[in-house]
C-alpha cells in the first residue's frame, strides 16, 4: 500500500491507494493544504468514496431477490487497498474488483475503477463500473471530499456557500433515530446573489440532502465571495453538505443515489434512485474539484 502523487504549476495532488482516497491537494501559490487532513477528534477520513452504496439502508440492510444483505453505511470501497493499473505523471487510476469478500455483503461481480486526472488548477474525478454478473447489478455511488478552512482558527462564519445563478435551493435532513432521509420535510434554503452562510447550526442535524439535481455548481467562498474552492458536478441527482460541529471542514458531496427514505423495505431494484447496469455494461461519472 502506498500513495500516488501528481504535480503541475499550482497544485500538488495525493492519492491513498486505501480506497483510492484524495488525502492532499496542497496549493503552492497560496502555501496551503486544502483536504481536511483526518483528525479523529472530529472525523477519521478525508474524501472516501461511497460504494456500492450511499448513506446507510434502512434498518441497516436490504433487500435482494427474497434475501436481506446487511450492509455498512457508505460501503466497503473505502476500506480496501485498491490496486493502481494506470499512471501517469498527471493522472491515476485504481481498481477494485468483487471478491468473496465483497459478495458477502454486495452479491454481485464489478469491477469499479476510480481515476484522478490533473489539469492546472482542476482535479477530475472519474468513476467507472463494470458489471461482470449475469444479471443487472444495483449500487449507488458517491464522493465525499472535506475541504479544509484556509487558515487556522478560521470558523465556518468566515465562509459562505455560493451557488452560481441560483436564488434559492430546497433540501431534506436525515431523521437520525429512524436511519433515513425523509423526503415529506422539505426545507428551503434562501439564496442573496448565489450566497448563503456558512454556520455551526446549519449541520445540527446532520446532512443537507438536494435532490432532484438542482446542484451542478457549488463554490465554498470567503466571506468577502473571493472563491476558495468549488465544484462542478453536471448531472448528479442528489448532492449532499455535510459538517461536524466546530469542525474546519465542509464536505461537499456529489451522488448519484443516496441513503434510503424513512420506510423504504422494497428490493433494491425498486429503490427511488438506485442505478442499474445490465450484464456486461458499463456506468460512467465524473465531477470536477476546482481550486480558486
Amino acid at each position: 500500500m502506498g500513495r500516488f502523487k501528481m504535480e503541475n504549476d499550482r497544485l500538488v495532488v495525493t492519492i491513498d491507494d486505501l480506497g483510492a482516497e484524495l488525502v492532499s491537494i496542497y496549493d503552492k501559490k497560496y502555501s496551503r493544504e486544502l483536504i481536511w487532513q483526518g483528525d479523529p477528534a472530529w472525523w477519521k477520513r478525508q474524501a472516501p468514496i461511497l460504494f456500492p452504496n450511499v448513506g446507510k439502508f434502512y434498518g441497516g440492510e436490504y433487500l435482494y431477490q427474497g434475501r436481506h444483505y446487511v450492509q455498512d453505511q457508505h460501503g466497503f470501497a473505502r476500506d480496501y487497498v485498491l490496486e493502481r493499473v494506470e499512471e501517469s505523471p498527471a493522472s491515476v487510476t485504481h481498481r477494485l474488483v468483487s471478491n468473496a469478500e465483497t459478495r458477502k455483503v454486495y452479491p454481485f461481480d464489478f469491477e469499479l475503477y476510480i481515476s484522478y486526472r490533473l489539469k492546472k488548477n482542476v482535479i477530475e474525478v472519474e468513476w467507472e463500473i463494470k458489471n461482470q454478473s449475469e444479471e443487472t447489478i444495483y449500487f449507488t455511488i458517491g464522493g465525499h471530499p472535506a475541504i479544509h478552512f484556509a487558515k487556522e482558527n478560521e470558523t465556518k462564519a468566515d465562509y459562505r456557500l455560493y451557488f452560481p445563478e441560483k436564488d434559492h435551493l430546497n433540501y431534506i435532513l436525515v431523521d437520525i433515530a429512524e436511519g433515513g432521509a425523509d423526503p415529506k420535510k422539505v426545507y428551503e434554503m434562501k439564496l442573496e446573489d448565489g450566497y448563503y452562510p456558512l454556520t455551526e447550526e446549519l449541520f445540527e442535524r446532520d446532512a443537507l440532502i438536494f435532490d432532484e439535481n438542482q446542484i451542478e455548481e457549488v463554490w465554498i467562498s470567503h466571506k468577502d465571495g473571493t472563491p476558495y474552492v468549488g465544484m462542478k458536478c453536471e448531472g448528479f441527482p442528489n448532492f449532499g453538505i455535510w459538517s461536524v460541529k466546530d469542525a474546519p471542514f465542509v464536505c461537499l458531496e456529489p451522488w448519484m443515489g443516496r441513503c434510503d427514505d424513512v420506510g423504504f423495505e422494497g428490493d433494491i431494484s425498486e429503490k427511488p434512485g438506485i442505478n442499474s447496469v445490465e450484464s456486461g455494461g458499463t456506468f460512467e461519472k465524473s465531477y470536477q474539484i476546482i481550486v480558486g
